[in-house]
């Protein structure tokens, strides 16, 4: 995985407003590169350092084996659930998911500038390094 790429989906992961979600697909489509998979990877290794609780599954399932702590995350943000959250609180049993379709974040104008601004510089990047180096292309 290139590290350009890692900088990228935390970037945009940075943007996502407290009470909002989205999923590992909507990252890699704001960032023009990758995919569900690729995005999910960078946020398994990576993610730690951000609100890694805000990226899941188009199911709306929080990250596997991170339920409690999510829920948790949840919870203090008011993010929109469904299911058994409240049992789940209480005993660890019972189905729950977020609300993607409520929950996901829509950006606005000035996020769109941010977003341009890091699929740019991610674009640049992964040009500079696919272009090879034998003093002959142009």
């Amino acid at each position: 995985m290139r590290m350009e790429y890692v900088t990228a989906v935390l970037a945009v992961v940075d943007l996502v407003p407290p009470g909002s979600a989205v999923s590992y697909g909507d990252v890699a489509e704001l960032l023009g590169a990758g995919g569900p998979r690729q995005v999910g990877a960078v946020m398994s290794h990576y993610g730690s350092s951000g609100a890694w609780w805000r990226v899941l599954r188009a199911s709306g399932e929080a990250p596997s084996g991170h339920e409690v702590e999510a829920l948790k995350h949840y919870l203090e943000e008011s993010t929109p659930l469904h299911g058994a959250f409240e049992a789940f609180s209480r005993t660890g049993e019972g189905r729950w998911r977020v609300d993607l379709a409520t929950a996901r974040w829509a950006p606005g104008e000035a996020d769109f500038d941010q977003l341009d601004v890091i699929s740019d510089q991610l674009e640049r990047q992964l040009h500079k390094l696919s272009v090879p180096d034998d003093e002959m292309t142009v």
